[in-house]
């Protein structure tokens, strides 16, 4: 019930930000329910099934060429168009990047993935012609629901209908990744993470499973990269590089892998704690690696954990 009534809280905040909140704050929203996309499907595959993915930037920076190229190439706008062809496209490249990952677990698993989303970084930087190579490529606004709203000033553009559309995908992928936790395939995951072997015995498919997990995982990934695009108006191959893969999953272990939110959680948290770091400190990185640290140290859980984390009951009492 208090989970219930927390996430209903935040919903609430996240809708009435645009009427509150600064032009700036509001604007960083925006990552924020992007990279929530892709770490609710990020931790099916990390907190659900116990695989650590480091190339999953390779999914995020898929999803966001696809829109950069059909908005600046193919002159398709419609973002629902894109949202779908992301999602078809970071399923197809899934496909043979999971059939081989999911026979290795623990640090080969990990290595495995992260030399696939390497060899996209390094495609997507060479093939100039294609990709725009370190300058990267256009990523034009984008028409919402069919409405084209190219005379709209970018940053009401953003605040306003980009923003709530924005927020309504990160409210179907939450319920839909909600409901796949919830049934006997999330289930199965939870065991195969506990015990592959007793999950073997049982009769579930272990590499199956594990296969449709990361599958969902990319196109969650694949959805999220589109949403990226559109504030800044541009895709670099920096959404592909390897450190983009350690900061998704950093956002996770900072809210929480344990949790089903935890991991937006976490999201929040890195966006806006580096943003104020960013601000005050001319030597950021260096702050800001020390505070996450500390974090993880004292709260190994995650943040949610922190919060939730139940209280021995005093002596004498049952």
């Amino acid at each position: 019930m208090k989970g219930g009534l927390a996430v209903a809280l935040g919903a609430a905040a996240i809708a009435a930000a645009p009427l509150v909140a600064s032009t700036y704050h509001v604007l960083l929203m925006l990552p924020f329910m992007a990279y929530a996309v892709v770490l609710l499907g990020l931790n099916l595959l990390f907190g659900y099934t116990g695989l650590v993915s480091f190339g999953h930037a390779l999914f995020i920076g898929l999803g966001a060429y696809t829109g950069a190229f059909l908005t600046t190439h193919a002159k398709i706008r419609s973002l629902e168009v894109i949202l779908l062809a992301a999602a078809v496209l970071g399923a197809l490249v899934a496909i043979p990047v999971a059939a081989l990952c999911v026979r290795y677990v623990k640090i080969y698993f990990g290595m495995l993935t992260l030399a696939f989303g390497m060899v996209f970084y390094t495609f997507v930087l060479k093939f100039y012609r294609l990709t725009g190579g370190d300058e990267g490529t256009p990523f034009l606004r984008p028409s919402l629901l069919g409405r084209s709203l190219d005379a709209m000033p970018k940053i009401d553009y953003l605040v306003g209908p980009y923003y709530y559309y924005s927020l309504a995908v990160l409210g179907l992928a939450a319920l839909g990744m909600w409901r796949i936790v919830h049934s006997p395939f999330g289930l199965c995951l939870k065991t195969i993470r506990d015990n592959p072997t007793k999950a073997e015995t049982l009769g579930i498919g272990v590499t199956r499973h594990r296969f449709y997990a990361f599958v969902i995982s990319a196109i969650y990934a694949a959805v999220g990269g589109v949403l990226l695009g559109p504030p800044t108006g541009n895709v670099d191959p920096t959404l592909a590089y390897w450190t983009h893969s350690g900061n998704i999953v950093f956002m996770t272990l900072l809210g929480g892998f344990t949790s089903f939110f935890g991991p937006v959680v976490g999201a929040f948290v890195f966006i806006y704690l580096q943003s104020w770091v960013m601000s005050v400190v001319p030597y950021w990185r260096l702050v800001f690696g020390a505070m996450l640290a500390v974090i993880v140290i004292f709260a190994p859980d995650g943040l949610v954990g922190l919060v939730t984390r139940r209280r021995p009951a005093p002596a004498g009492r049952a």
